[in-house]
């Protein structure tokens, strides 16, 4: 018979119903029994995606007799991490504070308080590899719980304070000196020849290629733009992206981009799509516009929910194995793609031997012009083999068994795509991205707000229950705002000004932002989300949003609010760079000077497209077609064009002469 875990919304939690474990939810029904029998509770965290989650579970989740000795010694929870940020952030603090590193699966072991007294990772089957067996260790867990309860409880509290601990904020904003000590930082741990920072396993760490990106051409930041190029060059070129469907896996096992972890999350996906189409703005290569594309593309294509959601993840294994959907033998490789497989198969690496367990995962191995060159053909000829070749290979592919779908549709990682294809449609005058965009945002709005107008976390077999988090009021609130700048439709604005007002209602105690709602459920310490893993710390989304929104009002105690978010998490910026990407890059927005533009009358798309034509993160754009929305949009307020059209430009409460002409418009905009 299915566990309780059967009706639950998230599909990593049905991937454990059939389990002979007795696993619970996260929820008080658990603790009341975990108390009532004087157990511990044994707490996993995990997520769809996650391969080691697999493995574990198969390993023991699944067997019987392990599940036994779970069930007679402990109470047992799942937790979907994506779906409960505030948990696994919590208990994930306690197994680094424990052990000195993390991931997933996660497993802790708690009082039935709450409180964790002893935590790992995965845990093997047997002895192997200087780990102990998972049943040795819940043996030795369970005799402690039974023999030197007094012991267990002290740690537990000495744990709890540990982790209850905040980060103090710093008197002051970061200034362009901490600036520059942040980017020397990255620059030491930079990878000159692979791209991207520090070794295997190798993360893209988007939101530090975003603050790279908004630094390029600042004084303290001279390498910047050559980190950017060379990262998001190796990885194009290498197996971390998927050159047959389009889209980005999680991370790379090794130091070179070469063979992914195969998941593919939403997450990722969106914001590499943003960096590539601003890359090719900046930087000016042609190539990362095409990726952007074509990773927009395949959200659209692989990760869309009919109605306009998109889905969390798509898994890293097939058929339970890891790889399978996307890997090639020599044999098969050249049967698809026909005549042009020795050129297409120079180009992807493909060969007898492979790279993959024998199999062949394709990357760019060889430039094109030296492939052409060795077979005697022209580039374009080459490339046309190899489009064709991919045409064919997708085609195929299509026939086998898919990875698993996590169909699970979170709303801050939502606003990450609602932002992603709302700037895409403006920057390349594409009415398709918009209108992806517009359904995204009635898709979330209609299915992941309350009545009351509550924002909540994730929607699945059409539930939702868990009140949004930080990350979540924040990150779409960016995209709404973004959307509103490419359309100039009002509605956007007034819920993302909604939401952003809502931030500072729910998520704020004694001026310090947290990530959990003061109408959610309490924890053993309410949580902050200070840091960047991968996605934007929602401190630092709301940081982003608050500036935003203070920028359009003009509204001194916003602007206060956005200061204060920064001090929140300011004193990483000197310690720890790297996971605070994202302030950084508001922070460097900052620094670049923030501007507004207004425009007003009935035509506006020719003077709006001037504002799309660079990436200019430090501007806010309003617009007003029917010169009525200045009671919506106080910085369109008594913005008067007789008819025309034209554009304020302003900076620090101060606005320059209003222009119709775009080159004027263009000129007024360094």
């Amino acid at each position: 018979m299915p566990n309780r875990l059967a009706d639950e919304s998230s599909p990593y939690l049905r991937q454990h119903q059939d389990n002979p474990v007795d696993w619970y939810p996260w929820g008080d029904e658990a603790f009341e029994f975990a108390r009532r029998a004087d157990k511990p509770v044994l707490l996993s965290v995990g997520y769809s995606a996650c391969h080691w989650c697999h493995v574990m579970a198969h390993e023991s989740f699944e067997d019987p007799d392990t599940a036994a000795v779970m069930n007679e010694l402990f109470v047992n929870v799942k937790v979907d991490r994506e779906e409960r940020p505030d948990v696994d952030g919590i208990y994930m603090s306690a197994v680094q504070a424990m052990t000195g590193r993390g991931g997933w699966p996660m497993t802790v072991w708690l009082t039935p308080a709450g409180k964790p007294f002893y935590a790992g990772t995965y845990f093997p089957p047997e002895d192997r590899h200087g780990m102990p067996s998972f049943r040795r260790v819940m043996a030795s867990v369970a005799e402690a719980w039974s023999e030197r309860r007094d012991g267990i409880e002290g740690q537990a509290a000495h744990l709890t304070a540990t982790i209850s601990r905040e980060v103090p904020p710093t008197d002051s904003i970061p200034d362009s000196d901490a600036l520059t000590t942040a980017y020397r930082q990255l620059e030491a741990s930079f990878d000159h020849t692979h791209g991207g920072f520090g070794g295997a396993p190798k993360f893209p760490q988007q939101p530090v290629l975003e603050f790279l990106l908004r630094a390029i051409g600042r004084a303290w930041a001279p390498g910047a733009k050559r980190m950017v190029e060379t990262t998001l060059e190796r990885m194009a070129a290498g197996g971390v992206r998927d050159h047959v469907g389009g889209g980005f896996a999680r991370y790379s096992v090794d130091n070179h981009w070469l063979i992914p972890h195969f998941e593919k999350m939403l997450y990722d996906n969106a914001q590499l799509a943003r960096l590539y189409l601003r890359a090719w703005q900046v930087i000016g290569n042609d190539r990362f516009r095409d990726i952007a594309v074509e990773t927009l593309d395949y959200l659209a294509r692989d990760l869309r929910h009919p109605d306009g959601g998109f889905y969390s993840a798509e898994d890293a294994d097939s058929e339970g194995i890891e790889g399978k959907f996307y890997v090639w033998t020599e044999s098969e490789f050249r049967s698809v793609v026909g005549p042009g497989a020795d050129v297409a198969g120079a180009y992807f690496g493909v060969d007898a031997a492979g790279n993959f367990e024998g199999d062949n995962h394709l990357h760019e191995a060889v430039p094109l012009g030296q492939v052409a060159k060795r077979f005697g053909v022209t580039i374009t000829e080459a490339s046309e083999i190899v489009a064709t070749a991919k045409v064919a290979l997708l085609q195929q592919r299509l026939t086998r068994v898919r990875p698993g779908l996590d169909d699970k549709i979170i709303t801050g990682w939502n606003g990450l795509a609602l932002r992603a294809f709302a700037e895409a449609g403006a920057v390349l005058e594409d009415d398709g991205y918009l209108d992806i965009a517009r359904q995204n945002a009635r898709f979330v709005l209609a299915n992941l707000r309350q009545p009351d107008g509550r924002l909540l976390r994730s929607w699945g077999k059409g539930i939702a229950t868990i009140p949004g988090f930080l990350d979540d009021y924040a990150g779409y609130a960016i995209g709404l705002f973004t959307l509103y700048q490419a359309t100039g439709e009002v509605e956007w604005y007034v819920e993302a000004e909604r939401l952003v007002r809502e931030v500072l209602r729910l998520f704020t105690h004694d001026e310090r932002l947290y990530s959990t709602g003061s109408d959610a459920e309490q924890l053993i310490t309410r949580p902050q989300d200070l840091m960047d893993n991968p996605l934007p710390s929602g401190s630092s989304l709301a940081a982003e949003a608050l500036l935003w929104l203070s920028l359009y009002t003009g509204e001194a105690d916003l602007a206060g609010a956005a200061e204060s978010a920064i001090r929140d998490s300011a004193g990483l910026v000197e310690q720890y760079p790297s996971a605070v990407g994202h302030l950084l890059a508001v922070l460097t927005s900052m620094d670049i000077g923030t501007r507004e533009v207004a425009i007003v009358g009935p035509e506006p798309d020719e003077l709006s497209r001037v504002l799309w034509e660079r990436f200019r993160p430090e501007l806010v754009v309003a617009i007003d077609r029917a010169e009525t929305d200045g009671e919506i949009v106080p910085l369109l307020r008594d913005r008067a064009s007789d008819g025309q059209t034209v554009a304020y430009v302003c900076e620090g409460f101060v606005c320059q002469l209003p222009v119709s002409d775009p080159a004027e418009l263009r000129a007024q905009l360094p």
